[in-house]
């Protein structure tokens, strides 16, 4: 129950209860409708906005779990007014992601983006570009346009740095540990929220995060029924159809929405063509304590290759040039291979099952497997078939075309539980335990002299590999007072990998790591008054090396983990018509892995560890409401990145 007693003309006060107990609901969010006003309530639920404007006033209550809700009234006015907070069935579908998520009293820097606003920003490119304005983000597509290969950075780390979730279950590849946004196009049409955390955030299921990390939930349950066609056209030939459906909630008890969707886009670089294909589906019982929900989702890209870059001396005179499938004919002249493709699909599968055993506790358990299979082909020219494991007596080079294929199963179940006392004391013990098995290999589909005996379709390669990928951890936030609180995080995370590798002998032989890692995090939060926020954090992050560190190796010369020590300080500030953040970072690394253009023991370009290294900075964000109809955001990252030593080798042909 929420009723608004008013001390004065200017200042709003009341009390957050839930309307099934009666109980006081502390740390709910309230929100001066329309500005940047934000409080939390205290211990008892109380909270307060002195220096309101009179005249039609609206509050936006939420609180974990609880169905939001708006009250609106006028000041002066002499009645109270009330709202119902409800724990619904439709509510409970965040319980599946409250697991991986910061709050306003976890110490973390992070930025969630609603639904409303991704729909803003949703032209059918894929999910880096919507996260384009977020703070110290940064994007980039291979084919210039959004549609196709892109990548996003967070505070400088590349995607094998950003731990990627969607509805708590990993993304990340297992073993490249680099998320591929193009396998799962349009993604962000079936999307409710996703929340960007920056740093080593709070644990999560899958790879370490040392740049920062971005958990998406799917849509959420839909009450009533729907159905939407979106159609849209733009620059270099790109186009996109969706359509989306929904039932609405069935006899209030089920619920199944779909989307299909398909874009296409010839790129901005040239040749950097995009075809890809996806589509949603979800279905769900929502009981009075318990909740089942299906979900299935799936994409099918072809592009053209565009991942090479422009060539420096090309920048002033062919800002589109592209060299992938280029090759010459005897007389010099250039041609493109025009099946210079990348091929990949994935299937998704999640099923999540959230209990509640009494107004304190709630329990989810999800099961998901993902199939991903797929090759890319590639012209080479003036190959040595020696290299590719075919004796020819005759030793000219050849020109051939070649696949090479990925075939895995990566496959799981994530668990949390959660207690809240609704008085000092929240509290989630949860984990994951996680295997991959995936299959590489290598096939000469076509070349100009084979020698007699070798099959039209040559497989020279095989690999495969096998990953193991567990944790669990124990997160609590505790009030000490209605205005500190502390958060801490403890993760324990374990870490197998079977791979094909290099002995001390250079011979390629079966072999096995494993690794395990403690990552310890502490957060503090003061709220010094309704408008002013202070909040400290520090933590540790490890993380494995990749596929290549350990295939490319051998024992001699196989890198170290490598060690994320994050400390980070802010400040936030909330009126109505302003908002400002700041915040402080040190992130020191210790045996970052760096390429440093040095050869291996086996010849290859791997990467090494290095004894220190740095990013720090100064990430400011802010907002003006002009008018109601008006508003002004921005952000800026102030920042330094330093290897603290570090040795370049360059070779000398």
């Amino acid at each position: 129950m929420l009723s608004f007693p008013l001390a004065g003309q200017q200042t709003v006060t009341g009390k957050v209860t839930d309307l099934s107990t009666g109980s006081a609901l502390p740390s709910a969010t309230v929100q001066l409708a329309g500005t940047y006003y934000f409080t939390s309530t205290d211990q008892d639920g109380n909270f307060r906005f002195p220096d309101v404007k009179g005249g039609n006033v609206c509050v936006i209550v939420r609180y974990p779990t609880y169905q939001a809700d708006t009250v609106c009234f006028s000041l002066p006015q002499e009645k109270p007014a009330g709202i119902a907070l409800l724990q619904t069935a439709a509510t409970r579908d965040e319980v599946i992601i409250l697991a991986t998520r910061a709050d306003e009293n976890s110490g973390v820097a992070y930025s969630t983006v609603t639904k409303e606003e991704i729909e803003q920003q949703n032209y059918g490119q894929d999910v880096p570009y919507i996260l384009n304005n977020e703070p110290s983000v940064v994007t980039t597509s291979d084919a210039g346009a959004g549609v196709g290969y892109t990548g996003i950075r967070i505070r400088g780390s590349d995607a094998t740095r950003v731990n990627v979730t969607i509805n708590g279950i990993p993304v990340n590849d297992a073993e490249s540990q680099g998320t591929y946004w193009v396998d799962i196009p349009d993604l962000a049409s079936s999307t409710e929220d996703i929340q960007v955390q920056r740093g080593v955030g709070t644990s999560a299921n899958g790879a370490g995060a040392f740049g920062g990390s971005i958990n998406l939930r799917t849509d959420a349950l839909a009450t009533n029924p729907y159905s939407t066609v979106m159609l849209s056209g733009g620059s270099y030939n790109t186009f996109r159809s969706t359509a989306k459906f929904g039932t609405g909630l069935l006899n209030q008890k089920w619920a199944f929405d779909g989307r299909l969707s398909y874009i296409r886009s010839d790129g901005y670089i040239d040749r950097a063509s995009s075809d890809l294909r996806s589509w949603y589906f979800s279905g769900g019982y929502y009981g009075d304590n318990l909740t089942i929900k299906a979900i299935t989702f799936s994409g099918r890209e072809k592009t053209y290759q565009s991942w090479y870059g422009v060539v420096q001396d090309s920048l002033a005179t062919n800002r589109t040039y592209n060299m992938a499938g280029e090759y010459y004919d005897m007389n010099g002249n250039i041609h493109y291979y025009n099946n210079e493709t990348d091929n990949y699909g994935q299937d998704y599968y999640q099923l999540h099952f959230s209990a509640r055993g009494n107004a304190n506790w709630n329990f989810n358990l999800s099961f998901h497997a993902t199939k991903g299979n797929g090759y890319y082909e590639q012209y080479k020219q003036g190959q040595f078939l020696a290299d590719y494991g075919i004796y020819d007596t005759t030793g000219m080079p050849v020109d051939l075309v070649r696949r090479l294929w990925l075939d895995n199963w990566f496959y799981g179940i994530t668990y949390a539980i959660h207690y809240d006392d609704k008085k000092k004391l929240n509290m989630t013990i949860g984990g994951a335990f996680n295997n991959y098995e995936g299959a590489h290999y290598d096939e000469i589909i076509w070349a100009t002299n084979l020698p007699q005996g070798i099959p039209p379709v040559y497989r020279y390669n095989n690999n495969f590999a096998v990953k193991s990928d567990g944790n669990i951890f124990a997160r609590l936030n505790y009030s000490v007072t209605s205005a500190f609180n502390i958060h801490a995080d403890l993760q324990y995370r374990m870490t197998g990998y079977h791979f094909t590798g290099f002995d001390t002998n250079f011979v390629k032989v079966p072999q096995e790591i494993a690794l395990n890692f403690v990552n310890p995090k502490l957060g503090l939060t003061w709220r010094a008054s309704e408008k002013h926020t202070f909040y400290g954090f520090f933590g540790i992050g490890n993380k494995e090396p990749n596929r290549d560190d350990f295939v490319n190796t051998t024992s001699n010369s196989r890198p170290k983990h490598e060690t994320l020590f994050d400390t980070e300080a802010g400040w936030k500030f909330g009126s109505e018509k302003f908002a400002l953040n700041a915040n402080l970072y040190y992130m020191r690394y210790k045996n970052q892995l760096v390429l440093t253009g040095k050869i291996n023991d086996v010849g290859a370009y791997t990467r090494e560890n290095v004894a220190e290294s740095y990013r720090r900075g100064i990430e400011l964000s802010g907002g003006w409401n002009i008018t109601k109809q008006l508003s002004f955001q921005a952000n800026i990252t102030l920042s330094q990145n330093r290897i603290t030593g570090f040795t370049e080798y360059i070779d000398d042909y």
